[in-house]
């Protein structure tokens, strides 16, 4: 089927990480034309940019999200570079590995968490916002897209983790808020957010090699897998598609294996080996 995502722009930010090189990599095989940003992993992003057989339609930038002139100004080479920016996805996050009682956690921790889970991808919807502002509607109708790439974490809490689950819950309130504001610089431009459980990315990795982990992760979803990074990917597609979401915003797609704020099988009912041989080999 059609996406109609082809020759489109797509800004994604943290295109560096697991879940976003496996973004930039669906959407070039829809035809879309990319504007990638990395930062601490921006060198590994430019090899992976120059090894596609379609490089030439793809922008590295490097870029700290947490700097809002910077956002800005990478926006606008995006939009320089390409004549407009029509999808944004707000990516880039943090997770810190190492569990830590917010008590105990320190102010740093969690206001540099907090700074780029939160305003990160805050400062870039704004910059984008900017951007279409600038450039307008797309004359064929087709409206913008931002989708936000939020966590469970920011439904159900974590513990450990206060810091991250803030962050990621207060994207709740941007992205019901933003679908309200974006439609007043183009009509049918829509806000969404994909909000992945446990996902096999190179950040989660350590923390699913301990023993015990993936049990216990599992044990609240009925189904008893891991997502991949593609699985996050796949619903950004049907987000932005004008194909098939052109109606659809203000809303938030969990990718979690339906996952509850619960146990729902015993830890017996759980082969951890297999799993963790399905997804971490």
């Amino acid at each position: 089927m059609d996406l109609q995502l082809k020759d489109k722009v797509v800004f994604i930010t943290g295109a560096s990480g697991g879940i976003g090189s496996a973004l930039a990599a669906a959407f070039a095989a829809e035809g879309a034309r990319l504007a990638l940003t990395g930062n601490s992993a921006f060198d590994a992003l430019q090899r992976w940019v120059d090894k596609q057989p379609n490089s030439k339609d793809m922008l590295p930038i490097r870029c700290d999200t947490t700097d809002p002139a910077r956002m800005e100004a990478a926006m606008e080479e995006a939009r320089k570079r390409f004549g407009r920016v029509d999808v944004c996805i707000a990516n880039a996050g943090r997770w810190t590995p190492d569990v830590a009682l917010m008590h105990r956690a320190t102010p740093e921790r969690i206001r540099d968490n907090i700074t780029v889970n939160l305003l990160g991808s805050m400062w870039t919807a704004r910059a984008f916002m900017k951007s279409l502002e600038e450039s307008g509607p797309r004359p064929d109708g087709v409206g913008a897209s931002i989708v936000f790439i939020g966590s469970t974490a920011g439904r159900f809490g974590e513990k450990g983790h206060a810091e991250y689950a803030a962050g990621k819950a207060g994207l709740y309130g941007v992205v019901r808020t933003l679908k309200n504001e974006i439609v007043e610089l183009d009509p049918f431009a829509r806000v969404n957010m994909i909000e992945p459980g446990w996902t096999v990315t190179h950040m989660a990795r350590a923390a699913l090699q301990q023993e015990g982990v993936i049990s216990k992760v599992v044990r609240t979803m009925p189904l008893r897998q891991l997502a991949r990074a593609e699985d996050v990917a796949r619903a950004a597609l049907f987000l932005c598609s004008p194909a098939l979401a052109r109606h659809v915003s203000g809303e938030i797609v969990t990718v979690a294996g339906g996952m509850e704020g619960r146990s729902l099988w015993e830890a017996g009912d759980v082969d951890e080996a297999a799993i963790r041989a399905r997804v971490l080999a």
